[in-house]
């Protein structure tokens, strides 16, 4: 499976996922349409799928146009069809999305957005998880409650560590700051936000990151509690660095 990072608006990240066995490809959370389709057809790979996590525009604004131009297949949450309007299938917690060979199971992650899902491909090692983890971090609680949130969080870290989590947003240097505050001793922090800088001032992304490294470093994935996240979760909002 070739999985294809494509920036997008501020610090979205479209990822753009081709299966070579059967030439099939989707793309997932698209923000925008007109970078998806130029780097689609410079590889010369048919879009047949649209996957999105939640409704929220920076990650359906490009479905209507890819849709337009390929014919793509929409899958989305179910509990979210009424935001959604280019959406062709429903999927709940558990449904199976297939790319080609490949299995997706469908996890409903609800907070960030209240129909939230993300999409876990176990043969590959790999998750899309949308706004519901970041590297070091987690999505905003515009939709649900901090219990669900760290539900979620304690869900994906009994993942294996070496699933990589491939995210929508390079937030990276902000939650690694604010990472710091919460464990100033953390050396697995320390080293890894050494990395994260010089990635950052190279231009380079930061993800995806690994399980293993957010069982690690992510002090939301970390809370030992949900009154700790809870706290951790307002102090973020109202950090400023």
């Amino acid at each position: 499976m070739d999985i294809v990072r494509i920036p997008a608006l501020n610090d979205n990240y479209i990822w753009l996922v081709h299966e070579p066995e059967s030439g099939e490809t989707t793309v997932v959370d698209p923000a925008v349409a007109a970078p998806v389709l130029v780097e689609a057809e410079r590889r010369g790979w048919r879009i047949g799928q649209i996957w999105n996590t939640h409704w929220h525009p920076d990650h359906t604004g490009g479905n209507e146009a890819i849709k337009a131009a390929t014919g793509a297949f929409v899958t989305a949450p179910a509990a979210e069809a009424a935001r959604i309007p280019t959406m062709d299938r429903g999927v709940r917690e558990g449904d199976l999305v297939t790319l080609g060979p490949l299995e997706a199971r469908v996890i409903e992650v609800p907070a960030h957005t209240a129909g939230h899902i993300a999409f876990h491909l176990p043969e590959e090692e790999v998750i899309f998880v949308g706004d519901t983890l970041f590297a070091m971090g987690c999505g905003r609680l515009f939709e649900g409650e901090a219990a669900q949130m760290h539900a979620n969080l304690q869900r994906l870290a009994a993942l294996p560590p070496e699933t990589r989590v491939y995210c929508a947003h390079e937030y990276t240097l902000s939650n690694g700051r604010f990472a710091l505050t919460v464990e100033p001793g953390n050396q697995a922090l320390l080293h890894r936000m050494e990395q994260v800088e010089a990635a950052r001032a190279s231009g380079e992304a930061t993800v995806p990151t690994t399980i293993a490294l957010e069982r690690a470093t992510n002090p939301f994935m970390r809370a030992p509690s949900v009154e700790a996240f809870a706290e951790r979760r307002l102090g973020k909002d109202h950090f400023q660095g």
